[in-house]
């Protein structure tokens, strides 16, 4: 026999959505530690900074043969990841956070490493590292939250079909490269 789900009535509905509005969305049913997924999120949006610098550079250091086309790519990749963070950040706000833009904190919070690469191929290759760490952080994240914060986990879901999007093109990029010894 099957578990009928009850809903709540209106009434209870409406007295709930008076108490603590201070909290803004952040209502009764939310069931997630916020605190953890405020963390969570403030990784994530160091993440994505680290990225945007990182990819920034790339498009301005891009040289060679391929550094016009690979470049142009770069910084769609920028504007991308500067977008999830901008998401980021205004999710933080919803659930009663401040999201962390302090320069001293960024590295220390991000997943992706800021490696600036010498050749167009190691800058390909560090994106696409990053990129990979992206995606699986996002994923992970995504676990943690299971059901208790769907709209975190829409989010998250979102970002991280840009993620492997990127991913996918940086490898595709990767293939055109000539190989070059370390």
């Amino acid at each position: 026999m099957s578990k009928e789900k009850k809903l709540t009535d209106v009434a209870t509905l409406r007295s709930q959505a008076r108490q603590h509005i201070e909290r803004g969305a952040v209502t009764a049913g939310y069931s997630a530690d916020r605190e953890q997924v405020l963390r969570l999120l403030n990784e994530a949006l160091a993440t994505e900074i680290v990225c945007v610098l990182r990819y920034r550079r790339h498009h301005f250091m891009a040289r060679g043969i391929h550094g016009q086309s690979v470049g142009a790519e770069f910084l769609v990749h920028s504007n991308e990841e500067q977008a999830h963070a901008d998401l980021l950040a205004g999710r933080i706000v919803q659930l009663g956070g401040e999201p962390d833009f302090a320069p001293d904190h960024l590295s220390a919070r991000s997943h992706a490493e800021y490696v600036p690469g010498e050749t167009l191929t190691q800058m390909i290759q560090e994106n696409l590292v990053a990129e990979r760490i992206a995606i699986d952080s996002y994923r992970e994240m995504v676990r943690y939250l299971g059901d208790q914060d769907p709209t975190t986990s829409v989010l998250l879901k979102q970002i991280l079909a840009v993620e492997e999007e990127h991913a996918d093109e940086l490898a595709d990029l990767l293939e055109g490269m000539p190989t070059q010894s370390a």
